[in-house]
């Protein structure tokens, strides 16, 4: 059984190490998983004013979820939490009230710094934003990456054996935590 995976890329900027750990997660991912980025950068800033009249961004936003089996979040830190684009794109993806695209939907969060927390305060943040919006989290194995250019490559290239190998178990664990989800809740 093969899942659709939409995944964000919880920052703007196209040189950020988390988009280089995207492309590592996706080269060591089961080959069960299809895997998607969910843009956020063209989002206005969410406004219940819009509620009853989405823009084509967020509406495309919602569809681009709808369209996936589980969503996998790969995040940086800033400030000891999320960045404001990735939480601007869950409150458009959770609202209007009623509409929650995330709700019993199977997800996992990870995330790197140059920091040797790697993301781990900004996890709890999300994680508490995700309980919230009813999703499915995966709650073990956590994962906060230190990120360092010789172990990660600008492709996606792991050099570590042992950072390759606790990267793919954790995709591994993604995978039966999707099927898990599935099983018990299926996606409409």
């Amino acid at each position: 059984m093969s899942y659709k995976v939409g995944y964000f890329v919880g920052i703007l900027s196209s040189t950020s190490i988390n988009r280089v750990l995207s492309k590592a997660l996706i080269k060591v991912a089961p080959d069960e998983l299809e895997f998607t980025e969910i843009p956020v950068g063209a989002l206005p800033l969410y406004s219940p004013d819009h509620d009853a009249d989405y823009p084509p961004e967020a509406r495309a936003l919602k569809e681009a979820i709808s369209a996936s089996d589980a969503i996998l979040f790969i995040t940086p830190e800033y400030n000891r939490s999320i960045p404001g684009a990735l939480k601007n794109a869950i409150d458009w993806a959770s609202r209007p009230w009623g509409q929650n695209s995330f709700d019993h939907m199977p997800t996992a969060v990870i995330g790197a710094s140059i920091g040797v927390i790697g993301t781990a305060v900004a996890q709890q943040s999300l994680r508490a934003v995700l309980a919230f919006c009813n999703a499915r989290q995966m709650t073990a194995p956590e994962a906060y990456i230190h990120f360092t250019k010789d172990v990660f490559r600008d492709d996606g290239t792991i050099t570590k054996p042992d950072t390759e190998e606790f990267l793919r178990a954790y995709m591994t664990e993604f995978r039966e935590h999707i099927q898990r989800v599935l099983t018990v809740l299926p996606r409409q």
